[in-house]
């Protein structure tokens, strides 16, 4: 299956300028390259799969679209529609930088739970059902059935924001290198997880060599273990679902494992422990996972449980997993 993009740019209602502005690159799956061309380029989708569920994958801060074009390109070969986004805004107070979107007022512990820490996620779902009325796509995307993915700081608001009663139309969420641990200086115990909505498939991703999340343990009050157990502890604290809630660990992957190609000029690379294992490896284990794990929760193909749950026994990579 052909893979292409397109391009959007949406206005954040409520945003200050010129910090209002999300630049947003589509991927979406066409019939074949030898299809007739449109304006500037463009090659109509691939309507015998239509309709095509969406992920929206939410970057860690300061990593731009770019570092997860391979992630994007494998999960629309699978017939999804992809939308990753670049915004240019502060991530905190005089911290200008690029940023998944994080609604820190929303994280305070009087509030956090009633309302949703992706401060992006309303946009992006107003210039999804642009994109179902005209253009290329148009007609052609199950806005009923999107996923929520996410790397980092934009993995954290991706599970956090999976909550029915936050956006309906959000069946699914996923993350790597991301955990729900409370950050002290907001008012929280050294040490606290924050609880996760229950209604929804999830699965959390994390590699044992993320020096991220180790390094910044002080955030949280703590020293981690192990540079996985934020991960683990959130997924510990859930409550049982359907069967539809997973932990995975990648032996030798790091927090950056994810993205291709590194940017080593990001200040949080610095931070990162190296990596024991080959990235594409990893890359390969966690595009494969996350792929099956759509499949199998929100396509309801039974058959791919079966093949995720081969996948997480068999591959050599994985370090521990869990499912409930």
């Amino acid at each position: 299956m052909m893979i292409r993009s397109i391009f959007q740019a949406i206005e954040v209602v409520g945003a200050v300028t010129p910090y209002d502005i999300i630049q947003l690159k589509v991927f979406y799956p066409v019939m074949s390259d030898n299809a007739p061309a449109q304006s500037m380029g463009i090659i109509p989708a691939d309507s015998q799969h239509a309709p095509f569920p969406v992920v929206i994958f939410l970057g860690g801060i300061n990593c731009g679209w770019e570092l997860y074009q391979w992630l994007a390109v494998k999960l629309a070969a699978r017939g999804l529609v992809v939308v990753t986004f670049n915004w240019v805004a502060e991530n905190l107070p005089g911290s200008v930088g690029l940023t998944p979107g994080v609604e820190m007022k929303n994280l305070a512990p009087n509030i956090y739970g009633t309302a949703p820490t992706a401060s992006a996620l309303p946009a992006l779902l107003s210039a999804l059902a642009r994109l179902n009325s005209e253009g290329v796509l148009a007609g052609l995307l199950d806005l009923e059935r999107v996923i929520l993915g996410g790397h980092s700081a934009g993995g954290r608001v991706a599970i956090e924001s999976a909550n029915p009663s936050f956006f309906p139309q959000v069946v699914a969420a996923f993350a790597y290198g991301a955990h729900t641990a409370a950050i002290v200086q907001l008012g929280y115990e050294a040490g606290t997880i924050l609880s996760l909505s229950e209604a929804l498939p999830l699965m959390l991703i994390g590699g044992t060599c993320d020096g991220v999340i180790a390094n910044n343990s002080s955030l949280y009050g703590v020293t981690w273990e192990r540079p996985t157990t934020p991960i683990e502890r959130t997924f510990q604290a859930m409550v049982g679902g359907k069967s539809d809630r997973y932990l995975l660990l990648v032996e030798g992957a790091n927090h950056f494992s994810i993205a291709d190609p590194i940017d080593a000029t990001i200040g949080a690379s610095s931070l990162d422990f190296s990596a024991t294992q080959p990235d594409e490896q990893s890359r390969n284990l966690i595009a494969a996972a996350i792929g099956l794990f759509i499949d199998a929760h929100v396509r309801d193909r039974s058959h791919d449980i079966v093949a995720l749950e081969q996948l997480l026994t068999s591959d050599g990579a994985i370090a521990s997993w869990e499912r409930k």
